[in-house]
């Protein structure tokens, strides 16, 4: 029931006339009540009006005016926000595959978890909407090219294989090509569909070490930002992740703060996961923000709905108590 941002509000002037008609109706019982006491021989009047209408009476009248005022308000064209599935829109799951991520500090390790809500965030995305996945680690690789194909982005989840140092500015500058491809294809960037990159990692940017290099991670993240592609990042692991490399446990720490400034700079959101349950909301999370988008659109129908059945109680009850049509 929205009373807000009316197509037509000069319709609501229409509520002036359902006023006049209220203060008519109100002056004509007046009217009545004068002239019945004008009627000075209550006796005869008994015998010939035994039983007189009660306030029953006045309620057809008073549904026929709500009606009126529903009606009115429909006709002014009232507007809500609507939540619609996208039809167009890219998204790049980026996945992290860096040794760092078979530690089992997630449950079976960060790397099968991570795989496993990734696969259920492919289904859960809306049927418009392209999916593609680049995986990254010293280098970055696309491995699905944008594609409504989910089942193809799934195999090649499936088969993520593991490999050495982290370059996440490489990652987020093959997935802009990627955009730019499919952008090239669909006939240039005023055709292109919205797009977003959604990037889940572990662990610090190694290659190269510092993330302002012009292949770092927050260069990358500020072409993001001037292609007005934002990236939701997602930290996701413990403080106390250890793996273990040539009989040596080394910690492997999440980077929140890395992350955090690459999701800023972009214009995106940060998150952060520990467990394989809480990578599945952030997913669910994502799919709402990428899946749905909020359009006003028009409200009037439950307005309309209220009218008619006002007036057509008004109408029964008026046949039921014998009263004229108000």
């Amino acid at each position: 029931m929205s009373l807000s941002q009316f197509t037509s509000p000069w319709w609501l002037l229409f509520l002036l006339v359902v006023v006049a008609l209220v203060a008519g109706y109100v002056w004509v019982q007046r009217q009545r009540h004068k002239h019945t006491l004008r009627f000075t021989n209550f006796a005869l009047l008994e015998t010939v009006a035994p039983s007189r209408p009660g306030r029953a009476r006045h309620i057809p009248a008073l549904l026929m005016v709500l009606a009126l005022v529903f009606f009115s308000v429909a006709l002014a064209g009232p507007t809500e926000d609507k939540r619609v599935p996208r039809n167009r829109a890219t998204v790049i799951l980026v996945i992290d595959v860096s040794l760092s991520m078979k530690a089992t500090d997630v449950e079976p390790t960060r790397l099968a978890a991570a795989q496993d809500a990734a696969k259920s965030f492919a289904d859960g995305l809306t049927p418009g909407i392209n999916l593609g996945l680049v995986a990254f680690a010293g280098t970055a690789s696309v491995l699905v090219s944008p594609t409504t194909n989910r089942e193809a982005t799934k195999v090649a989840i499936d088969n993520l294989q593991l490999s050495e140092r982290t370059a996440t500015g490489e990652a987020i500058f093959t997935s802009l090509q990627s955009i730019d491809t499919l952008a090239a294809v669909l006939g240039g960037s005023d055709q292109a569909p919205p797009a977003r990159i959604v990037l889940l990692s572990d662990g610090k940017q190694t290659v190269p070490e510092n993330p302002d290099d012009p292949r770092g991670g927050f260069t990358a993240a500020r072409q993001a930002k001037d292609k007005d592609v934002p990236i939701s990042t997602i930290s996701f692991g413990t403080s106390y992740g250890k793996v273990e490399i040539e009989d040596e446990r080394i910690p492997v720490p999440v980077d929140d703060p890395s992350l955090r400034e690459i999701a800023n700079l972009s214009g995106g959101s940060f998150f952060t996961a520990s467990s394989l349950e809480e990578l599945r909301d952030v997913y669910d999370t994502l799919e709402e923000q990428i899946g749905f988008e909020t359009t006003r659109g028009d409200a009037s129908r439950p307005w309309l709905v209220l009218g008619v059945l006002s007036a057509t109680a008004g109408l029964i009850l008026a046949l039921v108590l014998r009263q004229r049509l108000p």
